[in-house]
């Protein structure tokens, strides 16, 4: 990875910030992307990275961290969408977007688009994004993508790692022929990880192993460390990985073509903003 640039979100502690470790060891430059100022620092300090700090709950924070990796990073060879939030109760933010919704899907969707002429001119780069096999709960729906008639907030956070599937498969066909690959995965069930620290209650249904065996953080950062790196990502551009096996197992709108489509167009539509 000498010479080449990787920017990892939810950076600051669970699986990003093992990739960040292993990355760097492997020569890579790494942006490390937190939430928290402390933990993004003290992470970035640890594996000799930068820290940059971005608050997915607010997509002016999103833009910002934007312009920042524009203007200090000439290329970008990775961007790792792995930023997430698993919450049990309803909240809004500022955007008025309902909270887990923005931070798992709507930020890492506008923050690639920010990013794409980057990654589609300065040599081939990949998007990795970071899904779960909690997806194949979920269910999109193009009249209710914040999920407003769903009561489970579980079956929610699903749906949101389901359209993170569908983001990679609609950007990766837009951007075949551009050296650009799009591929998505689920890490493994992994108790030391940031990503439950709204919901309690899920957190120690995974802690007490009721959501099915643990991965360690280490092998939670492989499959991400392993596309980063792999050498042909073209054979499975706009794929989904269940760690690190092509084709896992999906939901059935995961390969809908005319979903992935519809819903790239009805998300542009709800930033109010000309994304690609």
């Amino acid at each position: 990875m000498s010479g080449k640039t990787v920017v990892i979100t939810g950076a600051s502690a669970g699986i990003g910030a093992e990739a960040a470790r292993r990355l760097v060891r492997l020569g890579a430059t790494v942006a490390v992307v937190g939430r928290s100022p402390e933990k993004t620092a003290a992470v970035a300090r640890q594996v000799g990275a930068e820290p940059l700090v971005a608050d997915f709950a607010r997509l002016s924070e999103v833009r910002r961290l934007a312009d920042t990796l524009l203007g200090r990073y000439p290329r970008i060879d990775v961007l790792a969408n792995n930023a997430g939030v698993v919450l049990t109760r309803r909240s809004r933010t500022e955007d008025g977007h309902d909270l887990m919704f923005q931070v798992n899907y709507l930020a890492p969707f506008l923050l690639t688009n920010l990013l794409l002429d980057r990654l589609t001119t300065v040599g081939p780069a990949r998007v990795i994004t970071t899904s779960s096999n909690g997806h194949r709960f979920g269910r999109v729906d193009l009249d209710d993508l914040e999920g407003a008639g769903n009561r489970s907030e579980l079956l929610r956070y699903g749906t949101t790692k389901l359209q993170n599937i569908l983001f990679t498969r609609e950007l990766a066909r837009r951007t075949r022929g551009s050296g650009l690959t799009a591929t998505a995965f689920h890490p493994g069930v992994i108790a030391t990880t940031d990503i439950n620290r709204e919901a309690p209650l899920v957190a120690a249904l995974v802690r007490y192993r009721l959501l099915g065996g643990l991965s360690t953080l280490e092998e939670g950062a492989e499959p991400l460390v392993h596309l980063a790196t792999m050498p042909d990502p073209q054979t499975t551009n706009g794929g989904y990985y269940h760690r690190l096996t092509p084709n896992g197992p999906v939901h059935r709108q995961a390969k809908d073509d005319h979903l992935a489509t519809c819903l790239w167009e009805r998300t542009a539509e709800l930033l109010g903003a000309p994304v690609a």
